[in-house]
């Protein structure tokens, strides 16, 4: 079998720790044409230092003067690739997870099989409940603006065991193909943290790509561990984002109607749902205000 090259690239920042792991359950898979691309965010320790110690020839090591986010890191990342390693596809991965042997072949052998895959993701369980699903390919209501997991927080019972065409991959793992990002172009750096995952994947469908859920790859994922997340609370910086992203996110591909819709649905389900449930903290309201504020200064 001719392998195609895949540049996997993985981002870390002050997360020594776990992108140790990820990088030594990498070293166990068993696709044999991989190149390694590791992305340090402008950490403030020595964890540039301490991986090219750990882990020698095996990845290649980029260090950035300062955090650019996820989507122009992962971006840095991919340019480097393709200036240097030529791949046919790019495999973003958290640093924060660890995967089974065989999902990086699984996903290729799916995306051998029509050149008008663009995007491909696993099934990725939590971490510390390794049997529970966190995310089986995503689904998108335009008119409410909804985004959600297909079989989040759901025991594996093989419900999501076929291959299936969706609406989104998560940016947690997504395989892109070469041919697709030359179509579309990178992952929007306006998002810095978040939902950039969501934006490349409508733009590779509205361009004719397929979206592919394939449930025989397999990773586990430690859930908000690159921005303090303890238990269902949020913490302010992912609620900023999430905020502020989603309102960028809709601009860019909802409909006038389909905005006005969504906009009341989500202040319903924050204001009234979510916040009562998860939170009921002043920090929480304040950042969903300084969200909105930022999206607004964009069009100012």
């Amino acid at each position: 079998m001719n392998y195609p090259g895949v540049s996997i690239i993985t981002i870390n920042w002050n997360g020594l720790e776990d992108t140790i792991e990820c990088l030594e359950s990498l070293k166990k898979i068993t696709y044999p044409d991989y190149k390694v691309v590791v992305v340090d965010n402008g950490s403030e320790g020595d964890d540039v230092r301490l991986l090219r110690e750990k882990f020698g020839d095996y990845i290649h090591i980029i260090e950035n003067d300062r955090n650019y986010g996820f989507a122009e890191g992962a971006n840095i990342g991919m340019r480097y690739a393709l200036a240097n390693l030529d791949p046919d596809y790019f495999l973003l991965l958290n640093n924060d997870t660890v995967v089974d042997p065989d999902f990086l072949g699984e996903l290729i052998e799916v995306a051998l099989t029509d050149k008008k895959i663009g995007i491909l993701g696993p099934k990725i369980y939590y971490y510390h409940e390794p049997e529970k699903i966190w995310f089986a390919g995503g689904n998108i209501n335009y008119w409410l603006g909804r985004l959600w997991h297909r079989g989040i927080g759901r025991i594996d019972s093989r419900h999501f065991d076929d291959i299936a065409d969706v609406d989104f991959i998560s940016g947690c793992c997504m395989l892109i193909s070469r041919d697709m990002l030359s179509s579309v172009g990178l992952l929007d750096s306006a998002f810095f943290f978040g939902t950039e995952d969501y934006d490349i994947s409508i733009r590779a469908a509205r361009s004719e790509f397929r979206v592919l859920y394939v449930p025989e790859a397999k990773i586990w994922h430690k859930i908000g561990r690159s921005t303090g997340r303890t238990g269902r609370r949020p913490t302010p910086f992912v609620v900023y984002y999430v905020v502020r992203n989603h309102f960028i996110l809709m601009e860019k591909h909802w409909s006038k109607l389909q905005f006005a819709t969504s906009t009341l649905w989500f202040i319903v389900t924050r204001l009234f749902i979510l916040y009562p449930a998860y939170d009921r903290q002043w920090s929480t309201l304040k950042c969903y205000g300084l969200g909105l504020l930022d999206y607004l200064r964009r069009k100012w």
